[in-house]
């Protein structure tokens, strides 16, 4: 397969996973991808817990969302360059979930500090091993419907990111005014596909998320990014000089992750830097972040109500219940609006209103059961 050349974009429709960049004397700039899952889902109890969270859910098409956010790269990042960085005590589980993955390639950290430290060790991974590499940002656990288009619109950012000092992200493009994400505000166009970012915004009101989408010119803010390992250093000694120890050790975990602040890459970096362009992506994403996101990805019956599980149902309408590894039966009577879920360790009964607030619930269990 060949590259593109320095003066072309990435070719829609056509993966790749080695790029030519004229700031890399024109040697090819190969891509890392760097899977960042380290999340614990409490607001996916009890389907999620401390120590299986949602990322190893098997719920959507059987196998762990983990696992499928490895294979979506098949044909754009080699399997040897794709490297899942985790919680250590969660590194035995992801090891296991992907048996095909080099099993140093799953990275365990000592202790968590959200986002800004694990972009910053994958940062200084790619700088000590491949200075020119373009490295690929990814969530673990969302639900891609178009794979492929999902794979142009990482190799179009990549292909940005080997052309320019810039460091590019993958907005979602919003398919309703949505409150629970942060948004991306897109600017002029850079390069065909490609535009600017005028700034990164917090989660808004319904009134707010109406109005961004009413102009067009915002996406959601999906935490996928991508880079050059020159370009994200720079940021960092520009923005967040704390993790710069990282960056220059990236071995040394035990020693430096407890002197790094917790704070988000967007908090960090993103929300500081001007040097930021945004591909606009449509491929079908969902981060099933809540209980009530089961809703979208399955069939409902004439009531609404959405059975992942054996279930009867009698004047009931509008209720989820889901199931897994638990095979017992859910009868519904004359309720609405109700999420229902059985795990062999714990059945949970709510509103739909209320799964919002799983995470206050979940702070109350006794540990084995969190």
């Amino acid at each position: 397969m060949s590259a593109p050349t320095d003066s072309s974009v990435a070719p829609q429709g056509r993966p790749f996973s080695v790029l030519r960049s004229p700031f890399s004397g024109g040697e090819a700039a190969t891509l890392h991808a760097f899977i960042l899952a380290g999340g614990r889902g409490e607001r996916f109890w009890p389907i999620s817990t401390f120590n299986r969270p949602k990322q190893f859910c098997t719920l959507f098409g059987g196998k762990p969302l983990i696992a499928q956010a490895v294979d979506r790269l098949a044909g754009l990042v080699p399997q040897t360059n794709i490297r899942i960085i985790t919680s250590a005590d969660l590194v035995p589980a992801t090891r296991d979930a992907l048996p095909g993955l080099p099993a140093a390639n799953v990275i365990g950290e000592p202790i968590g500090r959200d986002t800004a430290a694990a972009v910053a060790l994958a940062c200084g991974i790619v700088a000590r091993e491949d200075p020119q590499g373009v490295a690929l940002i990814l969530p673990a656990d969302p639900l891609i419907a178009d794979e492929a288009a999902f794979r142009d619109a990482l190799a179009l950012a990549a292909a940005q990111a080997a052309r320019e000092p810039v460091i590019a992200t993958v907005g979602i493009a919003p398919t309703y005014p949505a409150t629970g994400y942060g948004y991306i505000e897109c600017a002029d166009e850079s390069a065909p596909g490609v535009r600017r970012v005028r700034r990164f915004v917090e989660k808004p009101d319904l009134a707010t998320a109406e109005r961004y989408l009413a102009t067009g010119a915002f996406v959601w803010n999906a935490g996928i990014f991508v880079w050059r390992a020159d370009t994200m250093a720079a940021a960092f000694r520009a923005h967040a000089p704390q993790w710069l120890p990282l960056i220059e050790n990236p071995t040394d975990l035990e020693t430096l992750y407890p002197t790094l602040p917790k704070l988000s890459v967007d908090y960090a970096i993103m929300e500081k830097s001007d040097n930021l362009v945004v591909v606009r992506g449509d491929f079908g994403w969902d981060d099933v972040g809540t209980l009530p996101a089961l809703a979208r990805q399955f069939p409902a019956d004439p009531q609404g109500n959405v059975a992942i599980a054996p279930t009867y149902a009698l004047d009931a309408a509008g209720n989820i219940v889901a199931a897994e590894g638990d095979p017992r039966a859910t009868a519904l009577l004359g309720v609405s609006g109700l999420i229902v879920v059985h795990t062999p360790k714990a059945t949970l009964v709510c509103t739909q209103d209320a799964a919002q607030d799983l995470k206050r619930l979940v702070a109350t269990l006794p540990p084995d059961l969190r």
